[in-house]
């Protein structure tokens, strides 16, 4: 008989405790939307470029690791025809940069790029037969490497194209 009570007491609290059905005054939780990924460029106005500043994808990252294709990762002859087909920040006059830009650009100190990536990257710069350059920018020394192989992309293009009587004249 004394054990009921006690199972009583018990039970009303856990009850209690526990807080039963009450709902407590939250404040308002604020809707957060998708951010924004700005289309991001690095303007290198020394040697009058443009360059793609854009994230690399966990989908381009294995694709480099299992020689394959996509985006801003690939073969030589996808990096060519990504950077020729590159619609980016407004403009398609995107192309494939030569080994002395990209070197040129890796040598500036400090990290000008907001992605980045730690391996080679393509110049549309040949070397040998089969070959093109890439530069890697931890050390920005160029390395030739079979055009079948992958590497990273990054597009360049030209900041001005032409002068008139009021100076350069962006090209859209």
């Amino acid at each position: 008989m004394k054990k009921l009570p006690i199972l009583v007491a018990a039970m009303l609290a856990t009850l209690l405790m526990a807080g039963g059905n009450f709902a407590p005054n939250l404040s308002p939780v604020e809707e957060i939307g998708t951010p924004c990924k700005a289309e991001k460029v690095y303007i290198q106005e020394d040697a009058d470029l443009m360059w793609q500043d854009q994230l690399y994808t966990d989908a381009e990252a294995g694709a480099s690791k299992r020689n394959k294709s996509i985006g801003k990762s690939g073969v030589w002859r996808h990096a060519e025809a990504y950077c020729r087909d590159l619609d980016y920040a407004g403009y398609s006059d995107w192309r494939l940069p030569t080994s002395d830009e990209l070197q040129a650009v890796h040598r500036i100190h400090g990290q000008v790029f907001t992605y980045f990536r730690d391996t080679d990257f393509w110049t549309s710069t040949p070397a040998q037969a089969g070959r093109h350059y890439v530069v890697y920018p931890a050390d920005a020394y160029v390395y030739e490497q079979k055009s079948s192989r992958t590497n990273y992309i990054r597009c360049v293009r030209c900041l001005h194209k032409g002068d008139t009587e009021n100076g350069p004249v962006p090209v859209k």
